[in-house]
């Protein structure tokens, strides 16, 4: 017997959304954010943040900052009940999308040097190790690994990002089907 799942969408951060968003957040992170710099996000001309919905419940979401011509993520999680079904892909191809609408040339993050699941996600997007943050993360000591793509707008990166784009539909299509 097939189970029929609810398609996944990508969507731009709602205050109604925040709720949701935070739950999430508490059972992802060690350190959650505080709700209250959800919606100073939101209201940041420079940031932008998206949600992944399953139907009509929040699976995931994403931010980043737009600065001149970097975008620097600043967080990314799914549920960990809908982790690898590729919603945190889909949710950094929207990131990289519109930091290509924005004109940003460069993308940044930190990640947690154990994440290695997240690292080889942001390596298939073109991401490389640029530096070390000894001790960034407050709640474990834990450093983090900067991580930069570069010339997002040249040739070779948008047909980098068409193939995985391609790929993930293809994904969807087929979970669709069963």
């Amino acid at each position: 017997m097939a189970i029929l799942l609810p398609p996944i969408s990508v969507e731009p951060m709602r205050e109604r959304d925040l709720e949701a968003v935070a739950a999430i957040d508490r059972r992802v992170y060690t350190t959650p954010w505080y709700y209250s710099a959800y919606v100073t996000e939101l209201s940041n001309r420079s940031a932008v943040y998206l949600v992944a919905r399953e139907g009509e419940r929040i699976v995931g979401y994403a931010g980043q900052w737009i600065v001149m011509d970097e975008a620097h993520i600043t967080t990314l999680a799914v549920d960990p009940a809908r982790q690898g079904r590729k919603i945190g892909e889909r949710l950094l191809i929207a990131l990289i999308e519109e930091a290509l609408y924005r004109r940003a040339k460069h993308l940044k993050l930190e990640v947690r040097e154990n994440n290695r699941i997240a690292q080889n996600l942001y390596r298939k997007y073109g991401f490389q190790p640029m530096a070390m943050r000894k001790h960034y993360y407050v709640d474990t000591g834990e450093s983090a690994v900067v991580m930069w793509a570069s010339d997002i707008h040249h040739h070779q990166y948008r047909t980098l990002l068409d193939e995985h784009r391609r790929a993930i539909e293809q994904y969807y299509q087929q979970e669709e089907r069963f």
